[in-house]
């Protein structure tokens, strides 16, 4: 049951949480490590580790996304970013990295004003099958019918549909908007949509057929939709209300499953296993893999928002370099913040609350700790 505020005489709010708000309480039964499994699976792909690196020029490129995949994990193209705009990107790669604070907005808009070029689409598709690992790339719902058709040809294993938020029901004056559901049915791979921060909204995503929804809305280190728009869900919340969406779409469809993946907010290890606690199948991750010695960005961090052309909803910010991508991944970890070793401290943290698997830990209790961020600072 939901309980509403008052927050003044015409005006109502159900109190959400972020990650920041909850913490996982131990059991009455603890595992060693070494027996808990990390295994993901969706549809017919299975990964060892239920990371997804985000689609985003700071984080994923083709060279990342193999590394990724020979690792255990799955990285996902932004098939709209650098890398299909530009036949040798890095020298652009390079002069974001260098650009000061009060340049990085107008100079990323000049940069990403070339268009996206479908040869190149078909290219770094090619590039990353080649080296034997799953491909995954994604679009913006504004340019998936425009390149669908190219990424299929190309041969992608898990398609991405990929925005700040999505709808089953976009209304448009102007132009025909995108038929999701019909979409979906005709498409020959999975695809994975989102992001969704309701329960109505991801409900109505899984009626689609997608085989996973994205969570997460204006949450990201490189975001800052809740101070341009005004609008934010934090993660916590959303995650529960997506999760209990997919309870609800499986006794409704006799038993489809839809993976939920949180996307958005989960910089350190900790906001991943609380991710997982809340009902997450699977995380995406942005800048917690942003810092890695391998990632595009070279320790600065952005997203599509922030060279938008009419109204940026995010930056570029430097986050640093920690470790190379498998000792970021697998440890061993050098820092004590949870930047380092993150598929470890999940294992840990299912371990020392008793859980052996990522659908079992999903019962694990929390609690609501409002001060715990005070705390640790």
């Amino acid at each position: 049951m939901s309980i509403e505020i008052e927050i003044g005489r015409g005006k109502r709010g159900r109190r959400s949480y972020s990650l920041d708000d909850i913490a996982i309480v131990p059991s009455r039964r603890t595992r060693d490590p070494e027996d808990v499994s990390l295994d993901w699976q969706i549809d017919a792909f299975r990964f060892d580790v239920p990371f997804l690196g985000a689609p985003m020029d700071s984080v994923t490129s083709p060279a990342t996304a193999i590394a990724m995949g020979k690792l255990g994990g799955l990285g996902v193209l932004d098939l709209e970013g650098l890398w299909t705009r530009y036949e040798d990107p890095q020298p652009y790669l390079d002069e974001i990295s260098r650009l000061s604070t009060e340049q990085a907005t107008a100079r990323m808009r000049q940069i990403y004003a070339e268009p996206v070029k479908a040869e190149l689409i078909t290219a770094r598709i090619n590039e990353i099958r080649d080296a034997g690992v799953t491909v995954a790339g994604a679009l913006s719902p504004q340019r998936t019918q425009e390149f669908w058709r190219t990424v299929v040809d190309a041969g992608v294993d898990l398609f991405v549909i990929r925005g700040t938020t999505v709808s089953a029901e976009h209304v448009s004056s102007t132009r025909e908007p995108l038929n999701l559901k019909q979409f979906i049915y005709e498409l020959d791979v999975p695809v994975i949509v989102g992001g969704a921060s309701t329960y109505t909204a991801s409900l109505h995503l899984m009626r689609t057929g997608a085989a996973g929804v994205l969570v997460g809305f204006g949450g990201g280190a490189a975001m800052t939709t809740r101070r341009t728009l005004g609008i934010h869900a934090p993660m916590a919340t959303a995650i529960a209300d997506v999760h209990a969406a997919r309870r609800d779409y499986m006794d409704e469809s006799g038993g489809r499953y839809v993976h939920v993946i949180a996307d958005g907010g989960l910089g350190l290890s900790g906001d991943i296993i609380k991710a997982f606690a809340m009902g997450a199948d699977a995380v995406m991750l942005a800048s917690a893999l942003a810092r890695a010695a391998e990632a595009p960005g070279r320790g600065f961090h952005w997203g599509p928002e922030a060279h938008h052309t009419e109204l940026p909803r995010g930056r570029r910010v430097d986050i640093g370099t920690v470790a190379p991508l498998e000792q970021l991944l697998f440890g061993p970890g050098h820092t004590a913040i949870g930047e380092v070793n993150l598929a470890g401290a999940l294992r840990r943290a299912m371990a020392t609350t008793g859980y052996l698997d990522l659908k079992e830990f999903q019962r694990v209790e929390v609690v609501v700790s409002p001060y715990q961020a005070q705390m640790e600072i």
